[in-house]
């Protein structure tokens, strides 16, 4: 091929290039992170208020990206102040030996209108790998994502001694999320 009509095609395609959106930012402003528990057969819910992490999704490469959260679990809200001080206890979250929880991605993959994502889960210095499915919404400059998934309490060891059992407390922990990201 002729370097000039090379040269054409690549000047062709590059604004292309140019619109290709990474987001990067993630807005905690505007995201939620929360959850819904049982609490001897009540329907409760919570949120955690804070977050960190880093972030790099493409939408036109998902299977590139990356993503890692650092939740600080003293930033947990459970809907009453006497339940944020029992969950920060030892037999909770023991939040002095262990601020925060984390989740690191090792694989996005497309899966249908949305995403799979998988990735370990590290709350209470246990981890274990959880998938979930996903979605992106792009609106301008920022971006949705919002999935929701279960966690099992006791695969973590969250709620022990006289809280190991799930009578009172059930053992499935519903999380939900809507993060906010920018490019």
């Amino acid at each position: 091929m002729n370097k000039k009509i090379l040269g054409a095609c690549l000047l062709a395609v590059s604004p292309l290039w140019a619109h290709a959106a990474t987001f990067d930012k993630f807005v905690p402003a505007d995201s939620k992170i929360g959850f819904t528990y049982s609490q001897m057969g009540v329907s409760l819910d919570g949120e955690f208020k804070k977050f960190d992490g880093t972030l790099s999704f493409d939408p036109a490469n998902a299977e590139a990206a990356k993503v890692t959260l650092s939740v600080p679990l003293s930033d947990i809200d459970t809907g009453s102040a006497e339940g944020n001080d029992e969950v920060a206890n030892k037999d909770w979250f023991n939040t002095a030996a262990h601020p925060a929880a984390s989740f690191e991605s090792t694989a996005i993959t497309v899966d249908g209108d949305g995403y799979k994502v998988e990735g370990n889960l590290t709350i209470k210095g246990v981890s274990k790998t959880i998938s979930f499915p996903a979605t992106f919404v792009e609106n301008g400059d920022t971006g949705t994502f919002e999935g929701k998934f279960v966690v099992q309490r006791g695969d973590f060891n969250v709620g022990e001694g006289a809280w190991s059992t799930f009578d009172i407390v059930a053992n499935d922990v519903n999380v939900n999320f809507s993060i906010v990201a920018a490019q």
